[in-house]
């Protein structure tokens, strides 16, 4: 009897061990079976990520990562997409097609800084419309002679108020450096007002003479 429940535990011992170790070996991960589920996780994960992104997220990827600058040509605004915006913008529009609509691209995008640079000086109003329409109405105060040479104001150039649309709209998106040098002021090659001979001249662009006053602006700070 005794050499029969021996027998009985060595059995059962040597029956436990085998199941053990049957369990362990299923547990336990191949490790070419692992690298051919994961490899193909690691290498077309980011290109299925990518392939299933809304295009307006690719595109602003895409820009955020190959930012614009401008080539400040008449073919590179032609390029550009037609602008929108809303009343700001439709100011700076008008200002530059009756202050600078004559003028090199680089110049243009010169006067508007300079708008943009009054905006942000704190010591003129605080929008490009009220920059672009202080003083008008009273004698001699106007800041843009257009706004007081008592002609109409009529955009008889469609295709020159498109260009300089498009520069308006990219200058308040930012897409240039500083141009001028922080200017606050500007007069044509044609004229010198009295304050050019008081203000810090900072550039000539075009047939523009860029100033800035003896403050700086925020732009400069």
């Amino acid at each position: 009897m005794k050499r029969i429940l021996a027998a009985s535990a060595v059995f059962l011992s040597t029956s436990l061990s085998l199941v053990g170790s049957a369990t362990a070996d299923t547990s336990r991960s191949d490790p070419l079976e692992e690298a051919s589920v994961t490899a193909p996780e690691n290498t077309f994960a980011p290109f299925l990520k990518n392939l299933f992104r809304p295009p307006e997220t690719k595109d602003r990827a895409k820009a955020e990562a190959d930012p614009v600058r401008p080539a400040f040509t008449k073919a590179w605004l032609d390029s550009r997409p037609s602008p929108v915006g809303g009343d700001q913008w439709r100011c700076l529009s008008e200002a530059l097609y009756f202050e600078a609509r004559g003028e090199t691209v680089k110049g243009q995008f010169a006067v508007a800084e300079v708008i943009l640079n009054r905006v942000k000086s704190g010591r003129f109003p605080n929008s490009l419309c009220g920059v672009i329409k202080q003083g008008t109405g009273r004698k001699y105060q106007c800041q843009f002679t257009y706004t007081c040479d008592g002609r109409r104001e009529v955009i008889a150039e469609p295709k020159a108020f498109e260009r300089v649309s498009k520069v308006a709209r990219a200058a308040m998106d930012g897409l240039t450096d500083d141009l001028t040098g922080g200017a606050t002021h500007y007069h044509t090659v044609s004229v010198r007002p009295s304050w050019a001979n008081v203000y810090k001249q900072t550039a000539r662009i075009g047939v523009h003479v860029f100033y800035r006053h003896t403050y700086r602006t925020a732009s400069n700070d």
